[in-house]
């Protein structure tokens, strides 16, 4: 993907609608910025579209062509600031949170970014103890894989046919 990635920050290097650049997470620069924007494994794209501050997870396709079809659909979101540029259908779905106090709009925010977060720390712990049952399984039966050899291979060699005369060629002792 890395070609791909950077032929499309080549072709959008001078463009001042879209920004194409990566960060190294391992870095100690790269670090902090990853963490803030919850960036945990690679490769991870991010689309921020004004006046997104926060970033969307890109999960399209990840070929040059794709990109560069994505990229080309890219503009300011839906907004009260570009309210000319939104569809029927955005303004019909905005209008509610526009007609909201912003006291309550706040909390409603921080409620679903709290139900987000519960969700994802519920996913994560099930992953973790997922894990942990893999890693004992694992064991286990590498273990009984361990302790079944020895007798698997004998069990098998008992299953041969011991050779015979006219098998192995050999010459009977007459003259």
């Amino acid at each position: 993907m890395k070609p791909d990635w950077d032929e499309l920050g080549e072709k959008y290097e001078n463009s001042k609608k879209v920004l194409i650049g990566d960060v190294d997470c391992t870095s100690d620069g790269g670090k902090p910025l990853c963490e803030r924007f919850g960036v945990q494994g690679y490769p991870t794209l991010k689309v921020f579209n004004p006046p997104d501050t926060e970033g969307e997870a890109y999960e399209g396709g990840r070929t040059l062509k794709e990109l560069k079809k994505f990229v080309k659909k890219l503009g300011p979101g839906c907004s009260p600031a570009t309210w000319s540029k939104c569809t029927q259908q955005q303004k019909d779905e905005l209008k509610p949170y526009l007609d909201m106090p912003k006291e309550e709009l706040e909390a409603a925010l921080e409620a679903s970014k709290a139900k987000v977060k519960a969700s994802q720390e519920q996913h994560d712990a099930l992953m973790k103890g997922l894990q942990e049952q893999y890693e004992a399984s694992e064991k286990a039966n590498k273990a009984v894989a361990e302790a079944e050899a020895p007798k698997i291979k004998l069990m098998k060699a008992a299953l041969v046919p011991a050779p015979t005369a006219e098998l192995t060629g050999a010459v009977k002792d007459e003259v």
